[in-house]
């Protein structure tokens, strides 16, 4: 009977045991996945309809700006995927830490060599060891755990920051370079138009070669940045999609977009105090270290609270020769060579340098706001004065399209007047795309958060298997 109730004893353990499965991880199989990514992918959209709350005007989209874009990247890109996995290996550990010792039994069988006659001479005993922590260690190393926890989601957090970024900067300069390029053909266009008008006169003997020859290399020039900006919008498409994390061909017969002109205004009533404190209070890196600090806080507690020392209950049986024998033991340790004093000092010290580390992340951030706001507002004032100067210029263009037309004005002047407008237009183009840049500096230094900040927390499996709306 009693060997009936162990064996089933035993398999009632064994059953509630975690056994192990295969996952095996081939080149072949991944690479087929990350390949077959695109816009079009419907756990995307399911992310994007719980993201926003609504279901986008058009799937897949075809003409993409930077919100869109940010939440697939937020969905594909492969640091969040690493993030949340950190993230996930860090709650676990919590389970580990709320773990307390389990007892052990042990057998201790003995023989009696000089046992009389008719008696057993052996002497069965068991004893069984409780560990009993003291002095809160479990609760220590779960406040611990739990803290390392939220570091880690708050490192998602940061890397979500830093796929939008990376994101920005990539489709900022693909808008810049396409744009450019646009604006550069025009200014070919009317150079072109001014060489031939200039050749017919060099022909003529109206000029000479050294008065055609500065407008023949302001065309070469124009021809090579032409070709340069073309090379600059493949390139940074191609950064569009290493940002995104999707395979550059999932790009293909898009229309990336983003609108250059939307720059508002800097408040003008926020001080830096105020936009010192909204980083502060904002950013994933600041709240990730203090975080940290919270656990090494923990830390110290723990290794304060092993100073003193765990007790071990030991409760023993022993059948001899017929005599049942009880027996209970108490196992302490004696803390006569050392108690603690060394784990103590490294993490006092470990608090220490987390706080140095928090000190000089605060004065980091505080000078990244400070020049990025500076850079921004200067942009804007450059901004207002490339639009001044493209103003004028389209005034004198006019001006002189009317004189043309009264016969009033020779026809190199007003094919002048048609190269310096693009021109004009173009430093409105690099007016506006540094405005762009400094804008993006100052919400990354400042991380407001975005809509439903929790989502990048969320695995893109939790989407993959939901059923999908109606």
């Amino acid at each position: 009977m009693r060997l009936h109730f162990l064996i089933g004893l035993s398999f009632l353990w064994a059953a509630g045991c975690v056994h192990y499965e295969p996952k095996p991880l081939a080149t072949g199989s991944s690479l087929e996945r990350l390949e077959a990514r695109t816009l079009a992918d419907p756990g995307l959209l399911r992310f994007i309809e719980e993201a926003t709350g609504s279901r986008p005007a058009e799937w897949p989209p075809q003409s993409p700006d930077l919100e869109a874009l940010s939440w697939a990247a937020f969905y594909f890109h492969p640091s969040l995927e690493v993030a949340r996995a950190q993230w996930a290996v860090a709650r676990a550990s919590i389970k580990t830490a709320s773990a307390r010792p389990n007892p052990t039994l042990s057998a201790q069988p003995g023989y009696n060599f000089s046992a009389s006659g008719g008696a057993s001479p052996w002497i069965p005993g068991v004893n069984i060891d409780w560990p009993i922590e003291t002095a809160g260690k479990r609760g220590h190393r779960m406040s611990r755990a739990r803290q390392l926890a939220e570091s880690a989601r708050w490192n998602i957090h940061q890397s979500a920051w830093q796929a939008r970024a990376a994101l920005r900067v990539a489709l900022l300069d693909y808008t810049a370079a396409e744009q450019r390029a646009s604006l550069l053909r025009r200014q070919l266009d009317a150079a072109n138009s001014l060489n031939e008008v200039l050749s017919q006169r060099l022909q003529a003997g109206a000029i000479s070669s050294l008065e055609a020859s500065p407008f023949q290399l302001a065309y070469i020039k124009a021809t090579g940045d032409l070709a340069d900006a073309r090379r600059q919008a493949s390139d940074a498409r191609a950064r569009v999609a290493e940002a995104i994390g999707l395979p550059l061909r999932s790009l293909d017969g898009l229309t990336l977009r983003m609108d250059l002109g939307a720059t508002p205004a800097t408040d003008k009533e926020s001080t830096a105090a105020d936009l010192h404190r909204i980083a502060l209070q904002n950013r994933a890196d600041v709240r990730s270290l203090l975080a940290d600090y919270a656990a090494s806080e923990s830390a110290l507690q723990l290794e304060i609270a092993r100073q003193y020392p765990d007790a071990r209950l030991g409760n023993g049986y022993q059948w001899d020769q017929g005599d049942s024998k009880w027996t209970l033991g108490l196992t302490l340790e004696i803390p006569v060579l050392h108690r603690n004093q060394g784990l103590i000092a490294e993490s006092r010290a470990k608090r220490d340098e987390i706080a140095a580390r928090f000190n000089a992340l605060q004065s980091r951030v505080i000078s990244e706001v400070d020049r990025a706001d500076a850079a921004y507002r200067a942009s804007l004032d450059q901004l207002g004065r490339s639009a001044d100067l493209l103003s004028a210029h389209a005034r004198q263009l006019g001006s002189l399209r009317s004189a043309f037309a009264a016969g009033a004005a020779d026809q190199v002047e007003l094919r002048t007047a048609e190269v310096e407008a693009a021109a004009a237009e173009l430093t409105r183009l690099d007016a506006q795309t540094r405005a762009q840049q400094a804008l993006g500096d100052l919400q990354q230094a400042l991380q407001h958060p975005f809509a439903n900040p929790s989502l990048v927390e969320k695995s893109p499996r939790e989407f993959e298997t939901q059923s999908t709306k109606p």
